[in-house]
């Protein structure tokens, strides 16, 4: 009989930290907006870090500037830095910046940054927004970005903070192609939402090692490098009695490299509990 595929369209959103552990997805249709459902993937985590003395803050792409989604960050003491889509009103805020420079343009790329208070219309509120103007040589028009904030740091300081953002484009990237957590082929979508869930958790047991264990020469090795080279290579069983030996070849990790991943991942384990 012919396999029955799933041909339907999805539509995940992710939650990253700042390490890229994932702490939160949820499978949406293809065909909702980005933000749809951000209260309920949301909510778990500000709940997670509800009451720690840490600093909470947020990056979102323009998809998610919405009042609403300002409100609640404040209400729950978060600092956020949001892109937000541009309009007639924000740039004629920055009209100083749009206006092409006198003279012949330089070899580099030239970057200007202004702050400055603005209130849309469903806004209950006046708040900050950054704007970036980048003039890059041999472009007629200069490449505009505006962002809306609650940090109290320079405008460059919050447009650098935001442009970590694209790191978890990264971070989707490898769980697309070490994770596979695009293979989404169940027949109903609570199927594969569960099937996402798996591949979830199998990309945060492959990240927390490498955020853990890895020594600085290769802290910045991809999920895919990590799995070819520490976690699917081959090696030779000889059983004795009492032990055994894996014999392993050293061209993908030197034997004092590997030593030193497995004495990082010993030192996790929790101390044995104390006779009584």
């Amino acid at each position: 009989m012919p396999t029955r595929v799933s041909t339907a369209a999805y539509h995940p959103l992710f939650v990253f930290n700042q390490d890229g552990d994932l702490e939160r997805c949820a499978l949406r249709p293809g065909n909702v907006h980005s933000a749809h459902g951000w209260r309920d993937v949301l909510d778990p985590v500000v709940a997670r870090y509800r009451g720690q003395s840490v600093r909470r803050l947020l990056r979102g792409d323009a998809a998610f500037a919405l009042p609403d989604v300002y409100e609640y960050l404040e209400a729950e003491g978060f600092q956020y830095d949001i892109r937000l889509p541009a309009n007639q009103v924000l740039q004629a805020q920055i009209a100083r910046l749009l206006t092409r420079p006198i003279g012949r343009p330089p070899q580099y790329i030239r970057r200007f940054f202004a702050s400055f208070r603005y209130r849309a219309q469903s806004w209950s509120r006046a708040r900050r927004v950054v704007a970036k103007v980048e003039w890059h040589p041999g472009e007629l028009y200069p490449r505009v970005g505006f962002i809306v904030t609650n940090l109290r740091r320079p405008a460059k300081k919050v447009v650098t903070f935001y442009n970590g953002r694209g790191t978890a484009e990264q971070w989707i990237k490898e769980g697309k192609y070490a994770v596979k957590w695009t293979r989404l082929s169940c027949t109903t979508v609570r199927g594969n939402a569960v099937r996402l869930q798996l591949h979830a958790l199998a990309y945060n047991l492959a990240n927390f090692p490498r955020t853990l264990a890895l020594p600085g020469e290769i802290a910045e090795w991809s999920l895919t490098t990590l799995r070819e080279k520490v976690v699917k290579i081959g090696a030779k069983v000889i059983a004795h009695g009492r032990y055994a030996i894996f014999q392993m070849a050293e061209v993908a990790v030197p034997r004092e490299l590997f030593g030193r991943i497995l004495d990082r991942i010993a030192r996790l384990r929790p101390p044995d509990p104390a006779p009584c």
